[in-house]
Formats: C-alpha cells, structure tokens, sequence
C-alpha cells in the first residue's frame, strides 16, 4: 500500500511555496485523530459521492457517538463545545484535501469536500497504524516538495550519529519558522510552533531519532505511543523502552482497549463491519456452507483475548449453521469447538494470503502470526510462508 500512496502523491506538487497554504498539517492532526476521521467520512458519504462540510461530520449521530466517547469529550452537539470540535474536524479535513485524498472547494467562508481516493481514505480508516504510515509518506513529500527535506534529513544524521545538540535542534525549529511565515499568512511562531511538533514527531518515530515534547528536543527517540491524541495512561503500567515499532504499536492497542471500553467496542465493530462488507459468501467452504452468510465469528473469542477482538485476522464470516452449530458447539457461544477452529484458522489463512496477493492492504500477516501465537501460546516466526504457517497449524492441533 505504501507504494500506491506514494505513487498517487507522485501526481501532485506538495510544495508550501506556490500553494500558500500552511494548513496541510495542523496540531489536531494526529494518527488516532486522522483514522477515526476518516472512519466518519465514510460512514457519513456511505459509498455516495457527495460533498459535506465540517459541520456535516461534526453534526452526524456517528461522529457524536464515537469521538465522545472515545477521547472524554463533551456532546458533541452542545454548542458550548463548538470551538473545541471545530478543530478537531476541519483540520484533518484540510490535511487530507491538501493530499488530494479529498478534493475541495471554497463557496465563501465555507469549505466543500467530496472523496477523492477512496482507497487510501479507507486504508487510513482502518487503524491507527495505518493513518501514522500515510502521515509519514505524506509528511515526506511536502518537506522534499518544499525543499525542506534535507534539513530534516541533516537533523536525523546527526540524531543517529549521536552528535546532536540543543543548537541543531533550535536551528532546525528555526528554519521552519522562518519558512512558514515567509510562504504562508500565519505571521507569527506560536501558530507555526503548533504545527512543527506534529511534523518532526511523525520523522523522528519512524526514523527511531528525537523529537520535540513541550517545545524542547526530547531526551530520548521519539515513541508511536506519544504521537496520540488520545494516549492511554502508563501510570501504574509502565512505558517499555528499547521496544520495536510494530511492538509498540501492539502495546499501544493492547493498553487503549483495556482502558477505554468505548475504545475498545469501537475498533470491534469497525472491524466486524469491515469483514462482513469484503465477503459476500462464508470464507469456509464445507458442507455447511450453504445460506447467507450473516455470521462474524471470532476465531479466538472475544472474552478469553480481548486483545485480539479488533483484529481482522481473527475475525471469519461464516453461515449461520457453521457460526452456531459448528464453531460454537450446540449454539453455546461461550464454548469453542477445537476442531472447527482449526478450520477457520486454515480458511483464513487462505483468505489472507489471496487478498495479500492480490495487492490489497486490508490484513498483514504479521498480525496473522501475532493473533495465531498469542491464542495458541505458540512463537511461531513472521517469516515463514502461508503453507508453512497452514503445516504448523496442523501440528499444533494433533499435538494439542
């Protein structure tokens, strides 16, 4: 998918000094910001193409619902919380228009959205990960469009180098002030500094150097977990050091959904709702198969690994047959039939591994191993192929 971001942003000229615009990247223009919405424009268009507003998004039952309730907010109807929302909306809005994600226009003082790419827009919907992985190839481009890149890139060397001081950093900080206010109407650092941490923190993590925390260069390499709007609370877990990205990200998801039920019921029924729209029919061809397939079945259940409810690798489309005769043993949903998980376990391999050849970007198969070690407690490697991952699965249930 990155190579297909990349190649549509290949089309356009990013460059802040001919559009004057400084707004391609704001301060509420975080990863977990970006992805839910993203998750609301779409839910709001509903696959018609049709231009909203802000206030459309803002006003929509969905968007009340959800972001009040994951990020602690007030109604977002109460109209004492206007100006706190306002933000909130129309800048991720700005930012993807600016990518050309969604096009836009201007009728007087309000602005007009319509989905443009509707592929990289749904591929940002879907995690939060995703949403950080476009900011960063988005982010790329309009430094190196701006002619900004190498300063960036000099900041990192030295950050890797273990040579940089507090002076490369207020240099770096510096330019960027200086290069906002001589190409765009923001006339004054407090505004510009609202939107540099949002830049270089976005670099620094994926380049595992420092960024900025509080207007300063940070002590230490810049996490994903601190990119969030909506952070979950380390206080009595403990932030983990020395971790990789993908680890991080794991934590990350892990903690949220153990703090946050509304969170977590969320990404649950996004999921769900993203697996029963991609299969017509059931992804398990037995004897059972016959009938609408109407089922989501957790492959490992919800109630036993929490941590893998939102997981579109754990999550199959079955008939109703398969769902509670089969995969819940005389319709008990709180029991497993060991066997037929096997099933689904090799069915979705399957599903993946023909989604993942074909160029689609909805499951990783490094998920898919991670969701497979941690509901059978096995260390399985991410390196192995999809037969070898079906061979392992078959030993591990005739061991069991």
């Amino acid at each position: 998918m990155i190579a297909q971001i990349n190649e549509f942003f290949s089309r356009f000229d990013f460059d802040v000094r001919k559009s004057k615009d400084a707004r391609f990247m704001d301060q509420k223009v975080t990863p977990d910001v970006l992805c839910i919405m993203a998750d609301c424009v779409l839910n709001y268009t509903a696959d018609h193409d049709i231009e909203f507003t802000k206030d459309d998004i803002w006003n929509d039952s969905y968007f009340n619902e959800n972001v009040k309730a994951i990020f602690n907010k007030p109604a977002a109807n109460n109209i004492t919380t206007r100006q706190e929302y306002d933000k909130f909306t129309s800048q991720p809005l700005r930012t993807l228009a600016y990518a050309r994600v969604l096009s836009m226009r201007k009728d007087k003082n309000k602005n007009y959205y319509r989905i443009n790419n509707k592929i990289i827009l749904e591929f940002i919907s879907m995690k939060e990960r995703n949403a950080y992985i476009f900011l960063y190839h988005y982010i790329a481009k309009v430094l190196m469009d701006s002619g900004q890149l190498r300063f960036f890139e000099n900041f990192k060397d030295k950050c890797q180098n273990r040579t940089v001081t507090k002076a490369d950093f207020s240099e770096l900080k510096e330019r960027f002030q200086r290069f906002i206010i001589g190409n765009t109407a923001i006339n004054g650092i407090v505004e510009v500094n609202r939107i540099f941490p949002k830049i270089l923190n976005i670099y620094a993590c994926e380049n595992t150097i420092q960024g900025t925390i509080k207007g300063r260069l940070s002590a230490n390499q810049f996490y994903y977990t601190d990119l969030m709007y909506n952070r979950p609370n380390w206080r009595d877990v403990g932030k983990s050091k020395n971790i990789s990205r993908n680890e991080a990200v794991e934590e990350h998801e892990t903690l949220m959904m153990e703090q946050n039920e509304a969170y977590s019921d969320y990404q649950v029924q996004k999921a769900v709702n993203m697996i029963r729209k991609m299969y017509i029919g059931t992804e398990v061809k037995d004897q059972w198969a016959n009938g609408e397939a109407t089922q989501i079945h957790h492959i490992f259940p919800k109630a036993e690994f929490p941590q893998l409810a939102h997981y579109l690798e754990n999550l199959i489309k079955l008939t109703p047959t398969q769902h509670f005769t089969k995969a819940h043993p005389n319709n008990r949903t709180d029991a497993i039939n060991r066997d037929y998980q096997l099933v689904c376990l090799l069915a979705k391999t399957d599903s993946i591994e023909n989604s993942l050849r074909k160029g689609e970007f909805i499951y990783r198969k490094e998920s898919f191993v991670y969701v497979i070690n941690t509901g059978l407690f096995e260390d399985i490697g991410i390196d192995i192929s999809f037969k070898q991952i079906k061979k392992e699965l078959v030993r591990i249930y005739n061991v069991a």
